[in-house]
């Protein structure tokens, strides 16, 4: 299946029009902001999961201006089938990075700022340590800010788990994306145990530190099985909730298996809804980190 259907192509035209151009008389917002992000970021040598994942929504974002951070390089541990980061050996930790993020977080005036990483297994501590320091950066460089981070598993590491959520991250997010028959072929070196405990631990470490997760649709997944999949996430505590459609990044990632209707996504937001989630984005664009901060300060239960 590789054809676009329309709802999406109309989704993606909607993304790269919606800009607010009142701050910039006589230029084109979404390249004023769209280049001024790109070059910030490049200057201070920073990637992002925006880029590095080919986000359908990257125009959008950088506009606002928005961007997701990814510490500990741009090379991946692991090798997911829906992901198209590179996968390999990483390059050395740059120990500065938390005070580049820092700063170009200012030079953006974000008041809200998501931090992921790729899976640094071959870290001791998964990469906790520096997910840490980045949290602190930002909160010292940005006192008024909030902070939210996307973790890896840590190989289900508690420890690694508690040196970050002792940093004080305002939501804590740790991504299931799919149900649990489809883990050994979309995620092989995951578990999905393993990433239901992330959140729940997460929760137990900090009570009351609002946690968040995400799934795509377009696997072959069955409604049943995504159903199931909330409850289990409702169970470890899970707040906030992001469904998306699976879009094949790249030939080398696994063929879109469906693609589901924009009604099956309003029926399955109000399911979440009803099962407890603060909080649900759902839709055929939905990312992860699309949106987080409105999603973190408030409005309305869904979008």
């Amino acid at each position: 299946m590789s054809r676009l259907p329309e709802w999406v192509k109309s989704q993606f035209r909607v993304c790269s029009s919606k800009f607010d151009d009142k701050d910039f008389s006589g230029l084109k917002p979404r390249n004023y902001k769209l280049h001024a992000t790109k070059s910030l970021l490049r200057n201070h040598k920073l990637s992002t999961v925006c880029e590095e994942a080919r986000c359908p929504n990257k125009i959008f974002c950088f506009s606002k201006p928005a961007a997701a951070f990814m510490i500990l390089g741009d090379i991946c541990t692991r090798n997911c089938a829906f992901c198209s980061v590179k996968s390999g050996m990483p390059s050395e930790v740059d120990i500065d990075e938390p005070a580049k993020i820092a700063d170009a977080a200012l030079k953006m005036g974000l008041k809200y700022v998501v931090i992921t990483s790729v899976t640094r297994d071959d870290l001791p501590d998964g990469g906790a340590s520096m997910f840490a320091a980045t949290v602190k950066a930002v909160k010292n460089k940005l006192p008024g800010a909030k902070a939210e981070i996307l973790t890896p598993d840590f190989r289900g590491d508690i420890d690694a788990l508690r040196v970050v959520v002792e940093s004080a991250p305002d939501v804590f997010n740790h991504n299931i994306e799919t149900v649990k028959r489809l883990y050994e072929k979309i995620r092989p070196q995951a578990d999905y145990r393993r990433s239901l405990n992330v959140l729940y631990n997460a929760g137990k470490i900090k009570p009351g530190m609002r946690t968040k997760s995400g799934l795509m649709l377009g696997f072959g997944e069955t409604m049943d099985e995504v159903v199931e999949l909330f409850k289990d996430l409702r169970s470890a505590g899970c707040n906030y909730l992001t469904i998306g459609q699976y879009l094949r990044p790249t030939k080398k990632n696994l063929p879109v298996v469906e693609y589901i209707k924009p009604d099956v996504f309003e029926d399955l937001k109000e399911m979440a809804v009803e099962l407890g989630f603060e909080y649900v984005a759902a839709g055929p664009l939905v990312r992860s980190s699309m949106n987080a901060e409105e999603m973190c300060t408030g409005g309305d239960k869904s979008v």
